[in-house]
């Protein structure tokens, strides 16, 4: 029987530009895992407002659904990552009021069987106070270039990372930065990116600097607002993939040995780490929460642990599907792992060790919870 999977991505997150894909083999596993339960998946990557607002992204999720969903009797699935599984719950709530069109929303979020959110912020992240701020958006934005060329390439010049490196060692004593160092490390770093892509990659990142509402809605404060006012859809079914990375420490570095590169992303990671790591009021969770989260990392995550992006604790929505030692970008398929074809790249070395492994049981475990009521 076909199903619909519609792939959301997160964070100024893309579905395919220039031949780079947001989720990394994620649809191979995805058709591998379903074919013993009888389910024919009709992948579909959602392309969004890379840091537009939910309620922005959310109607371009339902564009997409309208256009590309197989018929009116195919189930769907909705599987976000990061700010993804914030679309997704927007766009199934039955109190929903999009931008347009928001008679024919309900023919389709009514056809929604399950929502998985990977690594999402449901309670918000403090990493978008600092991303709010005049230098915290030039940060992101050289970010976003960082991530499409690593994503790319597997990893971007070294030179150009050490520069970026060298800006966020002087955070502290800079008040803002001049458009020519940002323009300059665009220039550096697209230096030798192919011609009859470029034009795409510029007009995604000048997508980013003309609309950054969702800034603001990903603080603690932002979100409340939206878990006030989005009621989820009593006939879905609504789980999610926590993830926790290891916390910056000597350890780190030294397992990370003493390749240039890792270490020089490493301290990227530390420095995002640490701006998630401040903590805000997080509500009690329920001993089941408590239990599960325990066993698999051997004990509760303390409140400032995090992915190096979303904080572990924020993450919790619906019944929780898969706990995972991981970064915020390993649950995608951007993990070191050079034996696949092709391989997994990783260009945030978070020295947490997510391995092929481990991205095999996290899908597995998701396809589980798809797949529970297709006896």
């Amino acid at each position: 029987m076909k199903h619909d999977f519609f792939l959301i991505p997160g964070f100024f997150g893309f579905a395919d530009l220039g031949g780079i894909t947001y989720f990394h083999h994620v649809d191979k596993i995805l058709a591998r895992l379903l074919e013993p339960h009888g389910i024919e998946p009709s992948i579909h990557y959602v392309s969004t407002v890379p840091t537009g607002s939910i309620r922005t992204r959310a109607h371009k999720l339902f564009e997409q659904i309208a256009q590309e969903s197989s018929g009116p009797d195919t189930p769907i699935h909705l599987i976000g990552h990061s700010t993804g599984g914030l679309d997704a719950r927007l766009f199934t709530s039955p109190t929903v009021a999009l931008l347009r069109d928001d008679d024919r929303v309900e023919e389709y979020a009514s056809r929604v069987k399950t929502v998985t959110s990977v690594a999402s912020p449901h309670l918000g992240t403090p990493l978008a106070f600092f991303f709010n701020s005049i230098l915290g958006q030039n940060l992101l934005y050289m970010l976003s270039m960082a991530t499409i060329y690593a994503l790319r390439f597997g990893r971007f010049p070294l030179a150009t990372l050490f520069s970026m490196v060298g800006v966020v060692a002087k955070l502290d004593d800079r008040l803002g930065w001049e458009n020519t160092i940002v323009d300059q490390f665009y220039e550096n770093l697209f230096a030798d990116f192919e011609n009859e892509h470029m034009d795409e990659v510029s007009q995604f990142l000048e997508s980013i600097r003309e609309d950054q509402a969702l800034l603001g809605q990903l603080t603690p404060g932002g979100i409340d607002l939206l878990n006030a006012a989005a009621e989820d859809r009593a006939t879905a079914r609504y789980g999610c993939v926590i993830t926790q990375a290891r916390k910056p420490e000597l350890a780190r570095i030294r397992e990370l040995g003493f390749e240039p590169y890792r270490q020089a992303s490493h301290q990227i990671y530390r420095l995002l780490y640490w701006l998630t790591s401040f903590v805000p009021k997080y509500p009690e969770q329920t001993d089941e929460v408590r239990e599960t989260l325990a066993k698999a990392y051997g004990e509760m995550p303390a409140k400032g642990a995090s992915d190096g992006v979303v904080p572990t604790w924020s993450q919790i929505h619906g019944e929780i599907i898969h706990a995972t030692w991981a970064d915020h970008l390993d649950v995608c398929g951007h993990f070191s792992d050079l034996s696949n074809d092709p391989p997994h790249v990783d260009w945030l070395c978070s020295g947490t060790g997510f391995v092929n492994g481990s991205f095999e049981a996290l899908w597995e475990d998701v396809v589980e919870f798809i797949t529970r009521d297709e006896g």
